[in-house]
């Protein structure tokens, strides 16, 4: 019997900090009737002191295995699609494998945009498909208030913070990931990007001093890419999955902003109560805002056992990507309060471990400059 990779779990998690559009016409030029007529957004969630995209991926993580039932040591394969990483090495995956206590698990980053967690469930699958491994965790997390330029008007309206993630896990029953596709246009770089930091332009003065770390994005040129390339991975995905677009039940596609989100559903012909849509309140994540809006589209009942569902997402690169999903999984059941209480002492006890490690590495290299020193002063 041939088996599948099916989502177990799943979990989101934003910050507590709100940024209503109210307060933005404070920093720029703007007005809530002004974001809300073009965007759709009403707010956003904005990174706390002391949060990264490593603490939001971990709160994520957390709840999907939570609602998987499946401690970290079973996870044996963590994937963490961002465009914001906490640092260029190490990846945010090893960070999160880190902080979970994911002591067997392979880990690393995938770049492609906001299409990122589309990619990362697209090769986890895969990946488990092969039978290389059996339970992957896929994350998408952001803090893109970092590289947001809030002097721009046109931009800083639109995103949030936030993370998503579901454990996939392999099964024989029918149904999970049915069908993926990929693509991407690199021609279209230049239509959302970041121009300084890497290697091609690295940090300097000049690059601060012409604010060239921040995103930079032609609007319109996105809004016709997304609405054309949604379309056609949805039906592309469905094709491969060999359905059409009459058996669907929910699209839930990248959120960016709520006109895109409306003309995809036209020109697919579809009501919007199929098309799910959180834009409202997070503004657009980036990688985290498919994985935040799958989570949140199981907890309002939105997604019941045996629908079929498909996750399209579009974004930096250019990338575009889709995800065909037999729904296999009820809604978590009711964890006990002992199973709880046993499965957040592993976390902190991991966390423990993990400063611990922190903490004797950092006094072992301060002894060993110390011993040095010592040795150089006796030989002197």
């Amino acid at each position: 019997m041939s088996s599948h990779a099916h989502v177990v779990g799943w979990g989101k998690y934003v910050p507590q900090r709100v940024l209503k559009n109210g307060e933005l016409s404070e920093l720029v030029d703007t007005s809530d009737e002004w974001i809300r007529t073009r965007t759709g957004i009403r707010e956003r969630h904005l990174a706390e002191d002391g949060e990264t995209t490593a603490s939001m991926a971990f709160q994520a993580a957390r709840q999907a295995l939570e609602v998987a039932q499946l401690s970290p040591a079973q996870v044996d394969l963590i994937i963490v699609a961002t465009a914001t990483p906490d640092h260029l090495f190490p990846s945010t995956a090893c960070l999160v494998q880190d902080m979970i206590g994911a002591t067997r698990a392979a880990a690393f980053d995938l770049s492609a945009g906001c299409t990122g967690f589309i990619y990362g469930l697209s090769v986890a699958a895969n990946m488990l498909s092969s039978g290389a491994y059996q339970t992957a965790l896929v994350i998408g997390a952001e803090t893109l208030s970092s590289i947001t330029d809030w002097t721009d008007r046109s931009t800083c309206v639109l995103f949030g913070d936030g993370a998503g993630a579901v454990v996939i896990q392999m099964g024989e029953n029918k149904g999970g990931v049915l069908a993926a596709t990929l693509g991407s246009d690199g021609s279209g770089g230049d239509i959302l990007w970041l121009p300084a930091g890497g290697s091609r332009m690295p940090t300097s003065q000049q690059t601060i001093d012409q604010r060239l770390h921040f995103i930079h994005m032609k609007g319109r040129e996105v809004f016709r890419f997304a609405v054309k390339v949604i379309h056609e991975a949805t039906c592309e995905v469905l094709q491969k999955a060999g359905y059409a677009l009459s058996d669907l039940t929910l699209l839930i596609p990248h959120q960016a902003n709520q006109r895109i989100i409306e003309a995809a559903a036209r020109s697919l012909n579809l009501p919007l109560e199929m098309v799910y849509s959180n834009v409202e309140w997070y503004g657009n994540t980036s990688a985290a805002s498919i994985p935040i809006a799958l989570s949140e589209a199981v907890e309002k009942g939105r997604i019941q056992t045996g629908d079929l569902v498909v996750c399209v997402g579009f974004g930096a690169g250019l990338t575009w990507g889709a995800v065909a999903i037999r729904w296999t999984r009820p809604h978590s059941v009711p964890v006990s309060l002992s199973r709880r209480a046993l499965r957040r002492l592993h976390y902190s006890l991991a966390r423990f471990r993990s400063r611990l490690r922190r903490l004797l590495r950092g006094l072992f290299v301060i002894w060993i400059k110390n011993g040095w020193n010592g040795d150089q002063r006796r030989h002197e």
